[in-house]
């Protein structure tokens, strides 16, 4: 019989995985909304970790982070791509891209920033997105407006490559 202990140690042996979930926000003209962290180098998007210990799920985690971050609360629209990211040296991470929807003129003025991790924001064009993202986060990025652009479905992707 196994017992709760020996339950928890099996748990505890399994490899472990990091979980986070982001929206892509666009303006009128197409432009994506990429946010500046102080915490390391280069861009990202409205987005961070899933808090699984409080039973969070990605699309939670991804409306949760943008309002801590950029002050928006609103519903996010459909799961655009998931991505296994792998590299040396770290755990593996799944990463979910949440459709945020095109932002007005008057939600792109009440973003109000998270001081604590960020330090802008900006909007870019896809032709200029790879020069402000890191390579994944870039082929993810541009495949998730791809699929916008196709009306329908979910990329799937490993370091940002459609697999599927």
């Amino acid at each position: 019989m196994t017992t709760t202990a020996d339950f928890a140690a099996y748990i505890a042996g399994l490899p472990r995985v990091l979980a986070g979930a982001a929206a892509l926000f666009r303006d009128a003209g197409g432009r994506v909304l990429l946010v500046e962290p102080n915490y390391r180098e280069g861009w990202a998007l409205p987005g961070g970790t899933i808090e699984s210990d409080t039973g969070e799920t990605p699309r939670q985690g991804a409306r949760r982070e943008t309002l801590e971050e950029i002050g928006l609360d609103r519903p996010l629209g459909r799961l655009l791509a998931v991505d296994w990211v792998h590299g040396v040296g770290r755990p593996p991470l799944v990463a979910y891209l949440y459709d945020g929807g095109v932002l007005t003129g008057a939600e792109l003025e009440s973003i109000r920033l998270q001081e604590e991790e960020l330090l802008s924001w900006r909007l870019v064009g896809r032709e200029e997105l790879t020069g402000y993202l890191p390579d994944a986060l870039g082929r993810r990025v541009l495949t998730a407006l791809d699929v916008l652009a196709e009306g329908g479905g979910t990329a799937e992707l490993e370091n940002g490559r459609r697999v599927a």
